[in-house]
């Protein structure tokens, strides 16, 4: 399957304003914490957790909705020459400064780095808070000019810079039809004598491995970035407050299409189109000329689809589009996604709290919890052999109408959620993990590989099973030891 979006340490902190003029430290919020997610062409991607764990904010800051803090969004819907991004060239041009930028922000995270671990356990939540930034930030520096330069960032900076910009604008250039083939062929040439000149010398070849050809989303200009929009759209929580009371479902639908140039305004075609995209939305032509407030909340996420899928996007954010509706029309909204995704082979995230809906509709979920990502597999393997004694708990919540299923344990979670301004240290969870051990609350857990395409972030991953080769979650009461 090919990438759409490909996900690394993302963050998004929202700062909290300070109490007093004379107050020096800066809070956050930190809605999202290091995820790291890929989301193929034609998949639908589920997301799930409980409420205020970051899953509309992931879901908006993709979009770009959004400023992300750190990390980077990669997206391959469209080629870099097709774009042509002013953020390619600039990198290439000014190479030194964007190096320069990195190391800076690198000698900023150790530093830090170093004052936390010389203050031990004395270290205070806002100096951990400032390493974390710091490490994030120079991650992110090193993208920025790495995933461009590639192994240039080390070596032979300055001539392989210029040899990669000489073959962006033949690129470029012959995207729009204006190439010159001899030009391009010589420069690339030239490339691949620099790129064996330095292959194995000092760290270039590891380098070399970061060059990624997606489009950076959090790079592009306000231009280039509502170019992009028309691949990737969003259909809100809310079908009240997401349309303009003021217009008729006709200039709703209408207004993008406009803006996106499918049409120009007033455009007697664009009336045609629009009816036609309504009635694969299951709206009739008469609708047209009416204004929201005459729509039932159905009718009115109907609205919301049309208007999404109007400019043909590749991508869709589903922000719990169905939580608002009744159990009936739900089915309709879902199904009505399910048509439509097959038929213009669309590709999904989609935010729910309900976990049947989730598993109906989806290829792969993931679970968040805090901010984080605490697992992610297939549909299947999730309801299967789930591995993290988050999802084992949000999974025995689902109500069911079969008696076997009935009469399972339920796993009730004690606590609290805590504050996503100042989570706990260690693993977010074990303040109501069942399972939590020493270790739990002094380490964070890595996000690791399971099996394929099975990812959890836990310490307690080796368990014993039973007969049928199912995981045995065992209720550790007093949380003391494993």
């Amino acid at each position: 399957m090919k990438k759409l979006l490909s996900i690394t340490n993302l963050k998004k902190y929202f700062p909290l304003a300070k109490k007093s003029l004379f107050q020096k430290e800066q809070f956050y919020v930190r809605a999202n914490e290091d995820i790291s997610i890929d989301i193929y062409e034609g998949e639908t991607f589920g997301l799930v957790g409980e409420s205020g764990c970051g899953k509309s904010t992931l879901g908006r800051v993709i979009l770009q909705l959004y400023e992300q803090t750190a990390g980077t969004t990669m997206y391959y819907g469209r080629s870099l020459a097709e774009v042509a991004p002013k953020y390619v060239f600039d990198t290439l041009k000014r190479a030194d400064k964007y190096i320069a930028a990195w190391k800076k922000a690198e000698k900023k995270a150790s530093d830090a780095a170093a004052k936390c671990e010389a203050l031990g356990e004395g270290a205070s939540f806002h100096d951990l808070q400032t390493r974390n930034l710091c490490e994030a930030e120079a991650k992110s520096a090193l993208w920025r000019v790495a995933k461009i330069l590639g192994g240039f960032t080390v070596e032979g900076t300055a001539e392989g810079a210029a040899a990669l910009l000489e073959v962006y604008r033949q690129t470029v250039a012959e995207a729009k039809g204006k190439g010159n083939p001899e030009a391009k062929r010589t420069a690339e040439d030239k490339l691949g004598g620099l790129r064996v000149k330095y292959s194995g010398k000092g760290e270039f070849d590891k380098y070399e491995e970061m060059l990624d050809d997606g489009i950076d989303l959090s790079r592009l200009t306000v231009k280039e970035m509502r170019d992009i929009r028309r691949d990737l759209q969003i259909i809100f929580q809310d079908p009240y407050s997401s349309l303009n009371p003021r217009m008729t479902v006709g200039q709703i639908i209408e207004e993008g299409l406009v803006t996106h140039k499918f049409f120009k305004p007033h455009d007697k075609k664009a009336k045609d189109y629009i009816v036609n995209q309504m009635e694969e939305c299951g709206l009739q032509d008469y609708m047209y000329a009416r204004y929201p407030h005459q729509f039932s909340g159905g009718q009115r996420q109907r609205i919301c689809i049309a208007r999404s899928l109007a400019v043909k996007p590749k991508f869709v954010v589903c922000d719990e589009c169905v939580s608002a509706l009744d159990v009936s029309i739900q089915s309709q909204i879902i199904n009505l996604l399910q048509e439509l995704k097959e038929k213009e082979k669309l590709t999904y995230l989609f935010i729910s709290h309900n976990l049947s809906v989730v598993r109906y509709i989806s290829d792969r979920i993931g679970v968040m919890y805090l901010g984080n990502m605490v697992e992610v597999a297939d549909t299947d393997t999730i309801f299967r052999d789930p591995r993290h004694p988050y999802t084992v708990a949000l999974l025995s919540s689902i109500p069911t109408t079969d008696f076997e299923e009935s009469n399972r344990e339920r796993i009730i979670l004690g606590g609290n959620i805590p504050s996503p301004i100042k989570p706990p240290s260690g693993c977010k969870f074990h303040t109501r993990c069942y399972m939590a051990c020493d270790k739990c609350k002094r380490v964070p857990p890595p996000f690791v590989e399971v099996e394929p395409g099975h990812f959890v972030a836990c310490h307690n991953l080796d368990r014993k099973v039973d007969e049928n080769g199912k995981y045995l979650f065992e209720i550790n009461r007093d949380t003391s030891e494993l």
